[in-house]
């Protein structure tokens, strides 16, 4: 079996349409049609990853993700309307993992998918030494970081994006790198959410001594990881 997944959409033939396709494909399948619901499953820990659709009735999807984040860490896909910039960038800020816009196809959902669950799954969590950087140690092979010895709160993909600047400490990594190492796909155009997770990891590391973000912006060569 690839994984466990959960769909929520009120839209449901895209529902059947899509847990067809992703059984198909040697994924379990679990789907809910409303927020209250889609809540529950996505906290019960049944479940690897959740795709969740920004635009439902009642509970909206920025409302469903914003309390799955206050008690789990599960990866988040959004379904988000195409060129729906401001519900995607506010998707990203709460802490999802990445976001297929509507309409989409199942297969470029699976590849999501799979990308999210190759680095987040048991397979990813081969041992590996832990990456010292001044103050900051990742640990790859329990997903989890630490500065100053205080546990960091992560997502998935924080710690994917704040792994690869570690490995490379000191170095500007490109938008383009950190998307195809840290998300599993080539960057995109007028995609900010490298941009967005970057923003998020820099608030919880906090500022080193002389006032400047652990996460330098190098102009026109990305981002690079400084910590004393």
């Amino acid at each position: 079996m690839s994984g466990r997944v959960l769909l929520v959409d009120d839209d449901v033939e895209l529902v059947e349409l899509l847990r067809d396709y992703l059984e198909r494909e040697g994924f379990a399948v679990s789907t809910a049609h409303e927020g209250v619901a889609g809540v529950a499953a996505a906290l019960s820990a049944r479940h690897d990853i959740a795709v969740l659709d920004i635009m439902m009735p009642g509970m909206s999807g920025i409302e469903v993700l914003a309390q799955i984040r206050a008690e789990s860490a599960i990866p988040v896909i959004m379904l988000t309307a195409r060129g729906d910039a401001a519900d995607r960038i506010a998707g990203l800020e709460l802490g999802a993992d990445d976001y297929v816009p509507k309409p989409c196809t199942p297969r470029e959902l699976a590849a999501r998918i799979r990308a999210i669950l190759k680095r987040t799954g048991p397979a990813a969590s081969t041992p590996a030494s832990p990456i010292v950087v001044g103050t900051l140690t990742v640990f790859p092979a329990q997903r989890r970081a630490e500065r100053k010895q205080v546990p960091l709160d992560l997502t998935s993909t924080e710690f994917n994006l704040l792994e690869v600047l570690a490995r490379h400490a000191g170095q500007p990594v490109s938008k383009t790198d950190l998307s195809q190492e840290a998300l599993g796909r080539p960057l995109t155009r007028f995609d900010r959410s490298i941009d967005v997770h970057v923003s998020s990891i820099r608030h919880k590391l906090g500022n080193l001594a002389d006032g400047r973000s652990c996460i330098q912006t190098v102009i026109r060569k990305g981002y690079q990881l400084i910590v004393e």
